[in-house]
């Protein structure tokens, strides 16, 4: 119809050997690897497979799908938009990946840490009176909050005293990171630091092992959560622990590390404004997951009520 009704903006990652028409090539195939295709495609980039990728469409949906390259008319100016908002896009990331780059490089030094982190790992806890405790780890990186990464952990100590947030703490690191020692043993950071340098590790790769890990508390989390890795030999992964401020002041935090005094970041610091969006998403995820396992406990205690 020639109409726009939105679009939306894809970032695949392919080597810069590659062509524009090879991506989009890859790229089609994979998108409309588990959507219908619609029965008009139109591409910037002409690409060898281009016949075969229609074809194999049609075959799919069932009905005639053309995949085009328009070289001049109505078509060819939708294309031409469709760049122009792409290009847009690219801008836009580019420059958010930019400023993230920017504080991920604050991070590092504001907390002495031997590389700006690729990996960071945010913890939280979260129970009503101690009832159904969730603990919950949220992952942010160079390309912002990883979503596909974070984790739920059920706290199962039968031990714990209703509201321990220090054995809550323990329990979640605990089991985070004796599976992280046994699915991926901890390379030394010199070996880490000489493979992202010599190229062998790109940035965007997945790291399984943090390069910070940030909880919710003070010196008395801190200490818990320091006890809790060096009983698994973990003792090279940076800790910060967050205090709120007074009344739970945004603003105010203490950030307290080992072997510092405990330090604040002037108000209105974007590095800050960052940590508290870090630990803000970790507060999130931890209470919505708290919600539903508490969901999930008052249907099951219905149930039980009623006889068979």
């Amino acid at each position: 119809t020639g109409q726009n009704w939105g679009n939306r903006a894809y970032f695949p990652k392919a080597d810069r050997a590659f062509s524009p028409g090879e991506v989009l090539s890859a790229f089609l195939a994979q998108f409309y690897d588990d959507k219908p295709p619609p029965r008009l495609i139109l591409a910037s980039h002409d690409f060898a497979e281009r016949a075969l990728l229609a074809e194999a469409l049609s075959v799919k949906s069932g009905r005639k799908v053309e995949v085009g390259v328009p070289q001049r008319g109505e078509r060819k100016e939708l294309v031409a938009h469709a760049l122009a908002n792409a290009r847009e896009a690219l801008a836009r990331k580019l420059a958010d990946t930019s400023s993230q780059q920017k504080l991920l490089s604050g991070l590092t030094e504001t907390f002495g840490l031997p590389r700006a982190p690729r990996r960071i790992e945010v913890y939280d806890n979260s129970h009503i009176a101690g009832s159904n405790p969730v603990g919950v780890m949220v992952v942010a990186g160079p390309e912002g909050f990883r979503k596909n990464q974070y984790r739920k952990f059920n706290i199962r100590s039968e031990e714990l005293a209703p509201g321990d947030d220090f054995g809550m703490m323990r329990e979640v690191l605990q089991r985070r990171f004796k599976r992280l020692l046994a699915e991926a043993p901890r390379p030394s950071l010199d070996d880490a630091i000489a493979a992202a340098q010599s190229g062998e590790v790109h940035p965007d790769d997945e790291q399984p092992w943090p390069d910070l890990v940030l909880i919710d508390g003070g010196q008395g989390q801190l200490g818990a959560a320091q006890e809790t890795l060096a009983s698994l030999g973990v003792t090279d992964v940076p800790l910060v622990a967050i205090a709120k401020g007074p009344d739970r002041d945004a603003g105010r935090e203490t950030f307290f590390m080992a072997g510092r005094a405990p330090f604040k970041l002037p108000p209105r610091d974007p590095l800050l404004y960052f940590i508290e969006r870090l630990r803000d998403e970790a507060h999130r995820f931890a209470i919505g997951s708290h919600r539903t396992r508490r969901k999930k406990d008052i249907r099951e205690a219905g149930l039980q009520e009623i006889t068979g």
